[in-house]
This record gives structure tokens, C-alpha cells and sequence, in this order.
């Protein structure tokens, strides 16, 4: 699928993640566990540093962790392409596990598919070890554009 390169980010991953420190304390409490690593023109990337506190038994990082990445990955994405609105909100987010993920670096690669006036529409590959983990399509609503009187 072609990439969305007419797009432009308007926030850098370093900006993302301490926009997300005052608006969202409560993803990362003391850790860095989901941060934004990287952000291009109609992508970013994100990534759960997994360790023993996302893993489910037989070692295996937790659906529930995997899924809050996706849904970090497309905040993410909304955020680096409109700048600073953390009322962005998740309207629909499908996952499909493939394979089990271990702990250490698990990637998140997203890429925005359309991004209108009230909505963004995204795919993100998850990857563990080189191998896609899951895969997940979301969408979420860009509340609208203060008037400024």
C-alpha cells in the first residue's frame, strides 16, 4: 500500500513523548514503557519495552499490552500529524494476534491511511523478534477546531 507522504508531521517523537508525560502520566507511571521512537511524514513508530510486568503466563507479552501499544500507536500518529489535542480519542481499534511476543523491544509501526478534518484512519504491523506479532486498523475522532472569536 503506498505511504502517505504528502502528509507532514507537525511534532517530533521526543515531543510526542512528553506531551503524553503531562497528558497521560498514568501510561507510563515511573517506567518508560510505551514510547514513540520515530516519526515520518504519514507514519510513526512506537514501542512496548516488555518486560516481566507485561508478560502472561508462558512468557508471552500479554494481548491486553499488545493492544494498548496499537491504540498508543495511533494516538501517536493523530498527535505527530495535528499537533497537541489530547481529546483525539479512539472511535474503533480491530487487532489480529499471530504469533506469540517474548519480552524485550516490541515495535509498533503505524501508518495513517487517510487523515481528514474529524478522523484518522491507521494500520499498525506489530513486530517482536523480527516477526509480525499482530496487526491491528483503527480510527480515531479529532474533536474539531476551537473558533477563535
Amino acid at each position: 500500500m503506498p505511504k502517505q507522504t504528502a502528509l507532514t508531521p507537525v511534532m517530533t517523537a521526543d515531543e510526542i513523548n512528553d506531551y503524553l508525560n503531562v497528558v497521560y502520566p498514568q501510561l507510563n507511571d515511573q517506567y518508560s514503557d510505551y514510547v514513540a521512537i520515530d516519526v515520518k511524514p504519514g507514519e510513526c513508530t512506537v514501542r512496548l519495552n516488555a518486560n516481566e510486568r507485561h508478560l502472561r503466563p508462558g512468557d508471552t507479552v500479554s494481548g491486553p499490552c499488545l493492544f494498548t501499544l496499537a491504540d498508543i500507536g495511533g494516538y501517536a500518529c493523530v498527535l505527530s500529524h495535528i499537533g497537541r489535542e489530547a481529546l483525539a480519542v479512539t472511535t474503533n481499534l480491530n487487532i489480529n494476534f499471530m504469533r506469540k511476543a517474548t519480552a524485550g523491544p516490541v515495535d509498533g509501526h503505524c501508518r495513517i491511511l487517510k487523515l481528514g478534518k474529524t478522523l484518522m484512519v491507521f494500520d499498525i504491523d506489530i513486530v517482536a523478534d523480527g516477526a509480525t506479532v499482530a496487526h491491528a486498523t483503527g480510527t480515531y475522532a479529532i474533536p474539531p477546531r476551537k473558533q477563535i472569536a
